[in-house]
C-alpha cells in the first residue's frame, strides 16, 4: 500500500530542510502526466519522465477518497508514451488533464520525499511510505513532517488534476 501526504510548500525552503535531515538525493525527473477520465476514486495515467527516457502506465485506486492518502497502485513501464496515450484514446478513454512537473526525489529511513514544482500550481511535497501497516506509515510521515516544520494546515488533500481543473474553471 502506498501511503502519502501532500503538502503545499515553498520549493526552495523545503528542499534545504529535507537536505538538512540527511536525506539522500536520488535524482531529478521532468514528468508529463496525462490523466484519463475514470469514475472517482479511480485514476488512470500515462507518465513520461522526459530526462530519463521512460514512460509508465499507472492505475491507482484511492482507498480514502476524503483525504487522498492511501493508494492501491498498479504500474507498468511502456515503451512509447504517445502510442500508449493513443491506444487509450482509441479504447474510448477521454483525456482529462495534463500535469507537468519537475520532481526532486530524496530518501531517508524508508521514507520517500518527492518535491514537485508543478507547472501553473507551484511547490508541493509528497511524503510517501510503502507499507501494509497504514497507521504506522502515517505516524512515520507525520513525525518527519513535523521535523520539516509542516502541519495539518499545510496539507493539500486535492490531487494535481483536481487543482488544475479548478484553475481552468472546470
Amino acid at each position: 500500500m502506498e501511503v502519502e501526504v501532500k503538502f503545499r510548500v515553498d520549493f526552495e525552503k523545503i528542499k534545504l530542510k529535507i537536505e538538512s535531515l540527511g536525506a539522500s538525493f536520488v535524482g531529478e525527473e521532468l514528468q508529463e502526466d496525462v490523466y484519463f477520465s475514470l469514475p472517482f476514486p479511480k485514476l488512470l495515467r500515462v507518465r513520461k519522465i522526459e530526462n530519463l527516457g521512460k514512460s509508465f502506465l499507472t492505475y491507482k485506486e484511492i482507498k480514502d477518497p476524503g483525504r487522498n492518502e492511501e493508494f492501491d497502485e498498479l504500474e507498468v513501464e511502456v515503451s512509447d508514451f504517445h502510442t500508449t496515450v493513443e491506444i487509450l484514446r482509441r479504447l474510448g478513454y477521454r483525456e482529462d488533464v495534463t500535469v507537468r512537473k519537475r520532481r526532486l526525489v530524496y530518501r531517508l529511513d524508508g521514507i520517500t520525499f518527492e518535491l514537485n514544482d508543478v507547472e501553473g500550481l507551484g511547490g508541493f511535497l509528497d511524503i510517501e511510505v510503502i507499507s501494509e501497516d497504514v497507521e504506522g506509515a502515517k505516524r512515520k510521515i507525520w513525525e518527519v513532517a513535523k521535523r520539516l516544520g509542516l502541519s495539518e494546515k499545510d496539507v493539500e488533500p486535492r490531487l494535481y488534476q483536481e487543482l488544475i481543473r479548478e484553475k481552468e474553471g472546470r
